[in-house]
């Protein structure tokens, strides 16, 4: 393995490793490569879409489940906390802005040289991969660890596809929801992105904020239990990164176990595990939403002459017409290799994918079909199970990755001709 950068057919420098994303798993990744002394680049805004956020929020997971990952573990967010005076203690809910912020340290002391500009685009080279930066400077690289996080992969109705972002908008679009103060709101899904904001857009002072969603019902997250709760207690539901119980422990414990499951039983746990649910720390809060409609769904938007939107909305007492000023969809994100943009259209065209959402197919070591192009994150999660959502898994992937970037930089990354089908049942790296 090279740890120096080369010079071949090219004044540029040929990289081991070069990080494409700097949220939790990119950081995560970056110090576990910087640890092992591969030649790496790490790319982008340091937590960007948790900067984002607007302030206000809290995370849903318990702070001993939000660490990202060094080989040490000598950067966690309990570390963080201490520099800072505050004790990150179970059962109790940690600001956004705070994590964000721990994540800006985690890079300072973890990762080196972090370039905040972003990866325009990555396709193959003949010794790799060949990556350009937004502003234009080429990059060669042996490897890449994709590591985009959620954005990319907003997912929105169909029915509101296509409407202007005055109209509206994905809720990671948003920071301040001051904007809205005066202002008529509909807030789509029935998860904790919904319901938090609808609470923070009554806060700020919208005019009204109403929910409408697809479920029957709202499901709230309960207090967590203590700890410490006796034997039996824990032996019943165990505590997991992802919540109690035994299913949330084999997701949270053995993401390696889940990707051996058959397709078929991956894809119904990938859309159904974890549902939709409220931390229950939001739920008084919530109280003073009063429109809350439930089992219901957009079926045509349109703007109105006043500039307003017209919405059908179908029921089960049928269909009615709302109007609105805003709509704000809190309806997730789809790990589709369609909305990789940064991936060349060559290199996507090429990769194997799994499930109906047109995820790409994960190896062992989190290395796509392609040779030397790794995944970690969103992307994963159709290969490797719930806990890819979210930044517990950071912790499986980022060692295992590395070790994978190291596997492959010994046995060559082959300038492969692009064209592979995206068919195919096994990964090209396993275990």
């Amino acid at each position: 393995m090279k740890t120096e950068g080369t010079m071949s057919n090219s004044s540029k420098p040929m990289y081991d490793l070069v990080v494409v994303g700097a949220g939790p798993y990119g950081l995560s990744v970056a110090a576990h490569a910087a640890a092992r002394g591969l030649n790496l680049r790490t790319f982008g805004r340091s937590m960007e879409s948790w900067h984002a956020m607007p302030s206000g929020m809290f995370l849903k997971s318990e702070p001993w489940a939000s660490h990202l990952s060094d080989p040490r573990g000598a950067y966690g967010l309990d570390a963080y906390a201490a520099t800072r005076g505050v004790r990150a203690a179970h059962g109790v809910p940690l600001p956004v802005d705070f994590f964000a912020a721990y994540g800006d340290w985690f890079a300072r002391q973890a990762v080196p040289a972090l370039d905040e500009r972003l990866i325009a685009s990555v396709a193959p080279g003949a010794e790799g991969f060949e990556l350009r930066t937004e502003d234009g400077e080429p990059l060669r690289a042996r490897t890449v660890a994709l590591a985009v996080g959620v954005l990319p992969f907003t997912e929105v109705p169909g029915p509101l596809r296509g409407l202007p972002r005055r109209y509206v908008t994905h809720s990671s679009h948003h920071g301040e929801l001051d904007g809205f103060a005066g202002r008529d709101v509909t807030v789509i899904g029935a998860g904790q992105a919904a319901l938090e904001t609808a609470a923070l857009l009554t806060e700020r002072g919208a005019a009204a904020v109403r929910i409408v969603a697809r479920a029957d019902r709202l499901n709230w997250n309960t207090l967590p239990p203590a700890l410490d709760r006796g034997l039996w207690p824990s032996l019943r539901a165990p505590h997991t990164g992802l919540g109690c119980g035994w299913k949330n422990k084999l997701y949270a414990d053995t993401p390696g176990v889940f990707r051996r499951l058959p397709a078929a039983t991956r894809a119904r746990i990938f859309d159904s595990a974890l549902g939709p649910a409220g931390a229950w720390w939001l739920r008084e809060r919530f109280a003073a939403i009063g429109d809350v409609r439930l089992g219901q769904r957009i079926t045509s938007a349109a703007v109105t002459g006043d500039e307003r939107l017209r919405l059908d909305v179908a029921g089960p007492a049928g269909t009615t017409v709302l109007e609105t000023d805003h709509v704000i969809a809190a309806t997730g994100f789809t790990p589709s290799l369609d909305r990789a943009g940064v991936l060349s259209p060559a290199l996507r065209g090429a990769l194997r994918t799994v499930g109906a959402g047109g995820a790409p197919e994960v190896g062992g070591l989190f290395e796509s079909s392609w040779p030397g192009l790794f995944l970690a994150g969103l992307l994963t999660a159709p290969s490797y199970g719930p806990s890819m959502r979210f930044v517990l898994g950071a912790e499986y992937t980022a060692g295992r990755l590395v070790k994978g970037v190291r596997q492959r930089l010994r046995s060559g990354v082959p300038g492969g001709r692009v064209g592979r089908p995206r068919t195919g049942e096994k990964a090209a790296v396993t275990a």
